[in-house]
Order: C-alpha cells, then structure tokens, then sequence
C-alpha cells in the first residue's frame, strides 16, 4: 500500500466541517503471487536466504481412527458458512513451516525444542506445537481426536505416532441430483482409500527460549510439500472443475464474489498461487542483497503486475528508532560532559606542571628562549599526552569488544555486536590528541609570559 503525495497542511477558518473521502487519497495495491514469481523466488541464491515459507488456503480432507471409530478431523471453518478459512485454519492450530533452502539446519531444528518423537524429515510427517507451558488448547485436541472430556492432560506418547488419512476431493465429495457436492459420510470408506494419503505425527515441539518470535501456531503443523501433493491430487478433481466453471458455490449455492470465488478454488486445491510468501535472510548484509533480487523482479513490468513486499526487518527498526535515538542523544550528553571534565583536568595538570618548573622556564629564557619556543614545550608534551592516552584507550576498548561480544553472542545468539573500525580508531586518536593540546595551550601561554627575572627567584 501506499499514500499519494501529502498536501500541504493549511488551517481552516471557517464555522463548517468539511466532507471528504480518506479512501481517497490511499492507494491499494494487491500483490499476484502467479507461478512465474513463485519460480522466480524459489530460484534465489541459497547464500542470502535461509528460508523460505509458503502460506496456502488448501483445505485437507483429514479422516482420523479412535476406538475403532472413524472421525472427521475438521480444522476450519465450514466453507459453505464462511470464506475466512485461512484465518479460520490459523485460529484452529493449522499451519505449514518454512522450508530449508541456505541453512544447514531446517526451521523446525533451528528454532523449537524436541519434547518427544523426532523432527519431521518426510513431507507425510506432521508436528505437534505446544506452548512454552506444554499446553494446548482444548478444542485443538478435540479436533485432533484425542481424549478431552475429565482430561486434564494427555500421555506424549498418545499424541506420537497418531496416523490421518488425508482424502482426494473425488472420493470425500459426492454429487448430488442437483449438481452441488456435499461431504460423504462414510468416513471408513474414506479412511480405507487407496488413494488417501497417509500423514502421522511424528514429534511434539516447543518454541526454543533464546526464539524471540515463533511463527507457528500452537497445534498441528505440516511441510509445504504435503499441501502441493494435495494439489497435485484435487487441482483436476470433478467439484474443482465444476466450481471453475460456476460463480455459485458448488456445495451451497450461493452467489460468489471474485475474491469468494478465488479463496474457494484454493481451499478445494483447484490452485496453487500462496496466500503470503515469507523470506527469511541468512543476515542483513544477505537482506540487502535479498531485497536487491526482489526489486529487480518488478523491473519493466506494468504497475499491476509488480510485487509489494514488506521488510518486517526495516518496520520494527523504525518503530524503535525513536527509542534509540533519545538513548544516543543521553550517550551524547554524557560523552560532552566527559569531554568538558577531561579538558578542565588536562588544563589544571598542565598548570601545575607549569608551577612546578617556574625555576626551569626562568633558565630557558635566560638562555635565549623566546615565549614561543617555551610554549611549543608544553605543547608538544601534552599532544604527546594525548596521542599515548587516545592509544590506551583504543586498546582497552578494542580488547573489551571481546567479553562483550561474547556476552551478547550468548544472551541473543547475535554475533559480532561490538566491533571496532580501524578508521574510527584513527579519527579518535586525532580528536583525544587536538582536546588535549586545547586544553594545555592556555597553561602553556601563561608559562610563556612569565618573567625570567621573577621565575629564577621562585623555588
């Protein structure tokens, strides 16, 4: 989205309120993920991205076996009530994960916690997701036909290794006289299908503590190669090709929207185009070159077929940079009254070292030194100073990058927070060198002026 040019801002002096429309001046502009873009991103180099996440609206007809009872496992909202099934799919505990492209771990490895089972390395193995509590909600294990009722927690061992069956749309739906479709109810011919593909959960997993930020929902959780199988089953199924055809709903008869109409073939696995793709970079250097590759996909192509995409990265940087900046301009005020003290002390140390050799500037000029060569030596011992300090200081602060960086390695699993540019080094060493020849110069003028008469009597 974007907003057109801001008018300049003018009051009004007038006793009215004014009408207009703000969906006027927004700009709304919606992204066509077709299979030429999805080609594009999948062909991205593996050294800036380490994941990539596919969201689809495909519905699964999911048939599970309880005491050799045969249950629909309904994860969203019914279709024909509703077209929110992605939302409906989130909310119910259904989502897929990312899938590995430049790490050598995959998402699932990298950022939960193995609490029973194992990890899932076939697109037919599911993972359950619990919260950091190991809980999980109610009416997500009822729909995953477990248990529930006087229950108040279920055995790891009962949820690892439970089997679906996830059913083709020509054998779940049957046609009636009227042309619509409507689910088959014998769920054992649906379960004993050699056609259903058989999926099990394989492991439970809880989000790793160091992960800020876990993008699966608590329940199940699948790869994006069982959902392109189930499309590679259903994109040709008999209620597929008759909802192609129609602009009603083939399973209530309703009347559908474009939009209605385009959610529909995706929840029948009638088309493949995601929901939302999810780019995870290797780093920010590699986002840099990530957002690069994205760019140059919209280059030459009409407004309407480019792609808009959203740096997550870039938003929460922004939010935050307000913060940031009042915490610099704190470090600034600080590092100012700092500058301040050092050169009143500088100044006060060079005084005294005037005091003391009163008697040694005396035999200086009595030897022929001109104020100017007696203010050069104190000059040049105190840009000495500051060369030798502004090194000291380099030195302790780039040995310190050490036990820091460790320290944060450690906290945020961040590397490298803390480094030292060998320029910032040099432009520091010259600024602690100029603060402290500025504030030695005056003690250095006053010795100086002194007389060579009254500085030969002084002890």
């Amino acid at each position: 989205r974007g907003l057109k040019k801001k008018e300049k801002s003018q009051s009004a002096d007038s006793n009215e309120i004014f009408l207009y429309d703000s969906s006027e001046n927004v700009l709304v502009h919606k992204n066509n993920l077709t299979n030429e873009y999805v080609d594009y991103i999948s062909k991205c180099n593996k050294n800036y991205c380490k994941y990539i996440g596919y969201t689809r609206i495909v519905g699964m007809n999911i048939v599970g076996k309880s005491d050799d009872k045969y249950l629909p496992i309904k994860f969203s909202a019914d279709m024909s009530k509703s077209m929110q099934s992605f939302t409906s799919m989130q909310n119910a505990g259904l989502s897929s994960y990312p899938e590995q492209v430049g790490s050598s771990k995959s998402y699932v490895n990298e950022n939960y916690d193995l609490l029973a089972g194992t990890y899932p390395t076939n697109y037919t193995d599911l993972i359950l997701v619990t919260d950091n509590k190991n809980r999980l909600d109610v009416k997500t294990a009822d729909a995953l036909g477990f248990k529930t009722e006087d229950a108040d927690s279920i055995k790891f061992d009962e949820i690892v290794g439970t089997e679906y069956k996830i059913i083709p749309n020509d054998v779940y739906y049957a046609k009636t006289p009227a042309n619509f479709f409507v689910p088959n109810t014998d769920m054992k011919a649906h379960y004993d299908s050699d056609k259903a593909i058989t999926v099990k959960i394989c492991g439970i997993v809880r989000q790793k503590e160091d992960v800020d930020i876990g993008i699966l929902q608590k329940g199940i959780a699948y790869s994006d190669k069982l959902v392109q199988k189930i499309i590679d089953q259903n994109i040709n199924s008999e209620i597929a090709k008759a909802q192609k055809d129609s602009t009603l709903n083939v399973m209530t008869g309703e009347k559908l929207k474009d939009e209605d109409k385009d959610q529909m073939l995706a929840y029948l696995g009638a088309s493949a185009q995601p929901y939302a793709i999810m780019l995870y970079p290797t780093d920010f250097d590699s986002k840099t070159n990530l957002l690069s590759y994205l760019d140059k996909y919209n280059e030459g192509k009409a407004k309407e077929d480019t792609v808009v995409y959203t740096d997550l990265a870039k938003t929460i940087t922004e939010m935050t940079s307000g913060i940031m900046a009042a915490i610099t301009y704190v470090l600034i005020a600080f590092s100012s009254v700092a500058l301040i003290v050092s050169l009143i002390m500088i100044s006060i140390i060079t005084y005294i070292s005037v005091l003391e050799r009163t008697k040694e500037i005396g035999i200086l000029k009595a030897l022929g030194a001109r104020k100017k060569d007696i203010s050069r030596v104190f000059d040049a011992e105190t840009c000495w100073l500051g060369i030798f300090s502004g090194l000291l200081g380099i030195i302790i602060a780039f040995l310190f990058t050490f036990p820091i960086n460790a320290i944060i390695k450690a906290m945020t699993d961040i590397p490298n927070v803390a480094q030292l540019n060998p320029l910032h080094a040099i432009i520091l060493i010259a600024i602690s060198t100029l603060l402290t020849m500025a504030g030695g110069h005056i003690p250095a003028r006053m010795a100086a002026k002194k007389d060579a008469v009254e500085a030969l009597r002084s002890e």
